[in-house]
C-alpha cells in the first residue's frame, strides 16, 4: 500500500496519497483506498483530532485483518476476500 505524506508550511497544510494516477484503473473500484484514507488520518492528527484519526485507524487494521482487502493486498493474503474499493472503504466504516 502507498504511504501517505504531508507538507506543513508556516500557513498552510498539505495531506495527500504518494501514489500515481493510475489512469487504467479509472472508473473501476478497484484501488486500494488506503494511502488516501491515511493521508486524512494524518490531517486529523495535525489538527488535534486524535480520537477521529484512531478510529479509522483502528478500523483500517480491523478490515485488513480480518482479510477483507482490495486485489493489492488479496493476491498476497492466503484466504482473503476480494472485494472493491467502495466495498472496502464501506467494511472501513462498518468496524469503526
Amino acid at each position: 500500500m502507498p504511504y501517505p505524506w504531508v507538507n506543513i508550511g508556516d500557513k498552510a497544510a498539505v495531506f495527500e496519497a504518494t501514489h500515481g494516477t493510475a489512469p487504467k484503473y479509472a472508473g473501476k473500484d478497484m484501488v486500494n483506498p488506503g494511502s488516501v484514507i491515511l493521508s486524512g488520518v494524518m490531517m486529523f492528527e495535525h489538527l488535534g483530532w486524535d480520537e477521529a484519526a484512531n478510529m479509522i485507524v483502528k478500523a483500517l487494521g480491523k478490515t485488513i485483518q480480518k482479510k477483507t482487502v482490495t486485489y493489492d493486498l488479496e493476491r498476497q493474503m492466503k484466504g482473503a476476500k476480494l472485494v472493491k474499493c467502495s466495498e472496502f472503504a464501506d467494511e472501513i466504516i462498518k468496524n469503526m
